[in-house]
């Protein structure tokens, strides 16, 4: 352990660096979004403190190429954070979910970003800059979020985790009703109205909530698909793929794979 980080006064729910690897976002059940700033020497240095949610925050995550921080909250709210006059500020307060966002994630490009949800649902968010052909109203320079997308009706308990592959652009929710789902995106869908269909569901493979998070392994190697659950060491239940199949497994699943 090189550094130990305090000034959180709760749980700290959620870690992630910035792709510049000089920037750490920490968010705490405090209600607060910590940045924090790591020079050369490894020293680290909280650089601001983000008090926009008004409950505890369960998750933080950066944008893929920018500098731009995500989180979501007990608040029932995602907010996004950008630094303004060497200050971190919240530049939009994304609303829909109808109880507890518990993750967030980015695709490939950024573009869009997916939250799941305590009220079962996964929201597919889209960014619309100033001037942007589809005439969606933005205040001033900034760009603005709009859910164009809501999947509904595949999970019966709470969405814990979301995650977006960014090498086939699958979706991948983890469920407390102890299923693992991934979402296909149509190749005719609208950018503006886009259509998700359920590609693969993995029931029951847990013997608790799928409460984890949600982390992609992408290999290109592997011919051959086997998914292998491990919810124990002593029972460790395995879920097999056909062949078509095997690309958009190993591309999502949080999960170790055997040739």
């Amino acid at each position: 352990c090189v550094t130990t980080l305090e000034g959180h006064e709760n749980e700290v729910k959620s870690v992630a660096w910035a792709p510049s690897g000089t920037l750490l976002a920490t968010c705490s059940r405090d209600k607060s979004v910590w940045v924090w700033e790591v020079d050369e020497e490894e020293e680290y240095e909280c650089v601001s403190v983000l008090n926009s949610h008004t409950q505890d925050v369960k998750h933080v995550v950066w944008h893929p190429n920018q500098e731009l921080l995500a989180s979501a909250s007990y608040d029932d709210t995602v907010k996004l954070y950008q630094e303004e006059e060497d200050d971190w500020v919240c530049c939009a307060t994304l609303e829909g979910h109808e109880s507890t966002v518990w993750s967030v994630a980015f695709d490939r490009g950024g573009e869009r970003l997916a939250s799941c949800s305590d009220d079962k649902t996964v929201r597919i968010w889209r960014q619309y800059k100033p001037g942007n052909e589809e005439g969606v109203a933005c205040s001033g320079t900034d760009p603005t979020w709009k859910c164009v997308c809501n999947l509904s009706g595949y999970h019966t308990r709470t969405i814990y985790d979301v995650a977006w592959c960014h090498l086939t652009g699958a979706l991948a929710t983890a469920c407390g009703d102890d299923a693992i789902r991934v979402f296909e995106e149509s190749a005719s869908s609208d950018p503006q109205q886009p259509t998700f269909s359920l590609a693969a569901h993995v029931p029951r493979a847990h013997s608790q909530d799928v409460n984890c998070a949600v982390t992609l392994h992408c290999s290109a190697s592997v011919l051959s698909t086997s998914v292998e659950a491990e919810p124990s060491r002593k029972k460790r239940p395995r879920v097999s793929f056909s062949r078509h199949m095997s690309l958009m497994a190993r591309a999502v699943f949080p999960v170790s794979f055997l040739e």
